[in-house]
């Protein structure tokens, strides 16, 4: 037979490599949790789409992170559970009853250096490479692990409810909008993103998130031909007008009747003027409506995403907008929905009224009251709400309650709002600085 201090001897490396594998293990798992929470899926996606098998596998991994977690956890105490109980056997045998207080003590230094701390800082400094690495091994410890992680899970849930927690493991796909907008502006806000990059990539997620009746041309400032004026009148006004495209009305300005392109326009007249069966009679009993096109009418609360997708599939751009009563509200375009991305498209043929924005010598900003509040918004960074108007004018009204008149101050949201010139009910130029 063995002596004792032969069988001690034995015992107490046998039990010390047992805690080192253990601690290996837990730092396994430790390290495996961050990396697979914190790697970017859309990384993961881009090394799987280049062949990577470890990428491919981390992303099927990562689909149910209520799983993923719910295993990793379940080892990672298993190992440090049982770490932790061998030490103190360990520490208890050879020290006697003091064992139990320095086991505590070692095991804590050791599962916080060599379980926690470093694993899991290697993890985040290399989050995709090491999620890669471990997810094979993962997979294998959540199929071993699965009817005890649902078992614990069905329990939490459980719990949770009685709380009114309710759940949702695919919440995160639901957020992955809103991550990626969160990491656009704050990549802006450290300077690694700039301003223009950062508008218009926001100014593409937002379009599922805003209406034609935010953009669009209000029917005051629309032009339009009336059907009963002569031939000549109506060449005269599309050549005059910066449109290609001018809607027809009838009698009323809400009857739009149809939209006379000014290509097509040109390609009639030239016919009467100058084709074989040119004469001031066929001139005269030309009808605009013969080379019109129908008009395309959409309702206010269509999104700017969904019209856009219309406009393409349609092979238009051009399309009114009516409120659910069907009254002419105005008018959008596909140029006015691709601005809303690249920002202001002029071309030649654009008014030069100067720009809706000056900054003044006293910081003060005077600006148009038809400007969108998102327009001044991407220009000064300045924080005003959209929720109850669309423009500046709109928002000095919704807060004031009033139609305010010439020369009224008004405070609020941060900001001084003086109202410069008013024409009618509209007001027309404003000073703007914040308070």
């Amino acid at each position: 037979m063995p002596s004792t201090e032969t069988f001690m001897d034995t015992t107490f490396w046998t039990t010390a490599g047992a805690i080192v594998a253990l601690l290996l293990l837990s730092g396994f798992f430790s390290g495996s949790e961050t990396a697979l929470t914190a790697a970017s899926r859309g990384k993961l996606r881009a090394q799987a789409d280049k062949g990577s098998k470890g990428a491919e596998c981390a992303l099927n991994v990562t689909e149910d992170n209520e799983r993923l977690i719910g295993a990793v956890l379940l080892g990672n105490n298993l190992v440090n559970i049982l770490a932790t109980s061998l030490a103190t056997a360990l520490f208890t045998r050879s020290f006697g009853e003091s064992g139990v207080a320095l086991a505590t003590l070692v095991m804590t230094v050791l599962v916080l250096v060599f379980a926690e701390v470093l694993p899991k800082t290697y993890a985040i400094t290399n989050p995709e490479v090491a999620a890669a690495r471990v997810s094979p091994v993962i997979r294998i410890v959540i199929l071993v692990l699965s009817p005890i992680v649902s078992s614990v899970r069905a329990v939490v849930r459980i719990i949770l409810s009685m709380f009114g927690v309710k759940t949702d493991p695919d919440s995160h796909i639901l957020a992955l909008r809103e991550e990626i907008a969160g990491a656009i502006s704050l990549g802006h806000s450290e300077g690694s993103v700039q301003k223009e990059d950062r508008d218009r990539l926001l100014g593409a997620l937002d379009l599922g998130d805003r209406t034609v009746e935010e953009i669009m041309l209000h029917r005051s400032e629309i032009e339009m031909i009336n059907v009963e004026e002569e031939a000549e009148q109506i060449l005269s006004q599309c050549l005059q007008s910066p449109h290609t495209r001018l809607p027809i009305y009838k009698g009323d300005p809400d009857n739009i009747v149809g939209v006379v392109h000014s290509k097509n326009l040109l390609r009639a007249m030239d016919r009467l003027i100058r084709g074989p069966e040119a004469s001031e009679e066929a001139l005269k009993d030309f009808k605009v409506l013969d080379v019109a096109m129908k008009p395309y009418f959409i309702p206010e609360t269509a999104t700017l995403d969904d019209q856009m997708r219309q406009f393409l599939r349609r092979h238009t751009h051009f399309a009114l907008v009516v409120d659910e009563y069907g009254a002419l509200q105005g008018l959008i375009t596909l140029e006015d929905i691709l601005e809303e991305i690249v920002g202001e498209i002029t071309d030649e043929f654009d008014s030069e009224d100067g720009p809706p924005m000056k900054r003044l010598e006293d910081g003060q900003i005077l600006v148009d009251g038809a400007t969108t509040i998102r327009d001044l918004k991407r220009a000064t960074d300045w924080q005003l709400p959209d929720e109850e108007a669309n423009t500046i004018a709109g928002l000095v009204i919704h807060e004031a309650q009033m139609i305010p008149s010439q020369g009224q101050v008004f405070s609020f949201h941060g900001f001084r709002f003086e109202i410069v010139t008013r024409k009618a009910n509209r007001i027309t130029k404003l000073k703007i600085r914040p308070l």
